[in-house]
């Protein structure tokens, strides 16, 4: 239930005209680059270098057209200079936010730089990423900086390659190629989705979301195909611009991409009855995140339209999803207060007497000291019939839960 959609908090975002100058350097004589990169809470993490100064933590985003900022105290204390102020729409589509347009900034990931750039820098700290990705997270990365390039995601040796377009050879037979769209600097593929006890299945049309920590987000009212189970839990499915996403959470029959088949596939579902800039949504259906993409190594070369697909050994081993009932949320100056902020209702965690607000101590004899967010929600994704056991502090007192792990959806 830490689900987090990046691609959501920003439909409303304005165009911004860059310089058009020289603004990309990679080491002379380089072909490509490779950017190495942090699996964390199902999010790509990339270390980048702010004006050769500080080390901050950012996500790569494919769902996202800029690259921002998020903590406005970093670009202040470096005295970056602000060309203008924006309103943005907080994730309730009714709210008013804002950012500012940073001018001559400077970023570094390994031997690929961006230089005299112009980057979004958030008012506030409105996406609070620390607490659901537990990891202080200073900024993302979106296709502004690599759409120029053909990019390959290697999962599974976490490393983030980037391919001269001049000098890219279509990979071979291992890789199946798709014809993809590319609007607004973003990619978009065409699957076909069948819903749970259902023979037919439909085209949908979904963004490629490497910012978002789900499988699969589905929009109820753009196809009349989609319908939520019968099965299906209410809750947060995901953080957006100044607050949640309400929706369902379900699973679907199967998505095919292709030759590729996923089955039982944990799905997200979200009412967009709200009226919404169509130019912006470009006809989608939904979002595929990473936790469909981890599956893979991907290649998408934007200049062509084009993605490679290669599937890794048991691609469609059956998707896993908390078990327990609990939301959890990290917080503290090193991130090792882990607190419940949502607890399902007739789910083992409920029955148990958990509550919002108790602060988790310990899970299975393991104090939290060496645990972290991820560890933790792995282990609320364990098999059915675990026996989960929790030291828990409300309000200074002491309680000893436990619980058995059951499917919720």
């Amino acid at each position: 239930m830490k689900n987090l959609i990046v691609l959501i908090a920003l439909i409303s975002w304005p165009l911004i005209a860059y310089p058009q100058i020289k603004d990309l350097d990679i080491a002379r004589g380089k072909e490509r680059v490779e950017l190495p990169f942090e699996y964390v809470n199902d999010f790509i993490i990339l270390t980048v270098y702010f004006n050769e100064i500080l080390p901050l933590k950012f996500i790569f985003d494919t769902g996202a057209e800029y690259t921002l900022i998020t903590k406005k105290e970093i670009t202040d204390l470096l005295q970056v200079d602000y060309r203008k102020k924006y309103p943005l729409l907080g994730a309730d589509l009714t709210t008013e936010l804002y950012a500012y347009l940073a001018t001559g900034v400077r970023l570094r990931v390994e031997e690929f730089a961006a230089i005299n750039r112009s980057i979004l820098v958030l008012e506030e700290d409105y996406f609070q990423f620390e607490e659901f990705a537990g990891i202080n997270i200073q900024g993302i990365i979106g296709s502004d900086l690599f759409r120029r390039f053909v990019v390959k995601i290697d999962y599974k040796r976490k490393k983030i390659i980037l391919i001269d377009p001049s000098q890219f050879e279509p990979p071979g037979a291992k890789y199946k190629k798709l014809d993809i769209e590319v609007f607004r600097h973003k990619p978009y593929i065409f699957a076909r989705t069948q819903m749970q006890n259902d023979t037919t299945s439909f085209a949908v049309k979904l963004l490629v979301d490497t910012g978002a920590s789900l499988p699969l987000l589905l929009y109820t009212d753009t196809n009349e195909g989609i319908t939520i189970p019968p099965k299906v839990i209410r809750s947060n499915i995901a953080m957006g611009l100044g607050g949640f996403i309400e929706g369902y959470l379900g699973r679907i029959q199967e998505i095919q991409v292709d030759e590729f088949v996923l089955n039982d596939v944990v799905t997200n579902f979200q009412d967009l009855t709200i009226s919404l800039d169509s130019l912006s949504l470009n006809e989608r259906n939904g979002i595929i995140g990473n936790r469909i993409l981890n599956r893979f190594t991907v290649i998408i070369d934007y200049i062509r339209e084009d993605m490679y697909l290669r599937g890794h050994k048991k691609f469609n081993r059956r998707f896993k999803y908390d078990r327990s009932g609990m939301t959890v949320i990290t917080s503290g100056k090193d991130l090792n207060v882990y607190s419940v902020t949502r607890v399902v209702p007739n789910s083992p965690a409920e029955e148990a007497g958990v509550q919002p607000g108790d602060e988790i101590r310990a899970v299975n004899g393991w104090p939290t000291l060496f645990l972290t967010l991820d560890s933790i929600n792995r282990k609320m994704r364990k098999k059915i019939g675990k026996k989960i056991n929790l030291i828990l502090n409300r309000d200074g007192e002491k309680i000893k839960v436990n619980f058995v792990l059951r499917d919720l959806i």
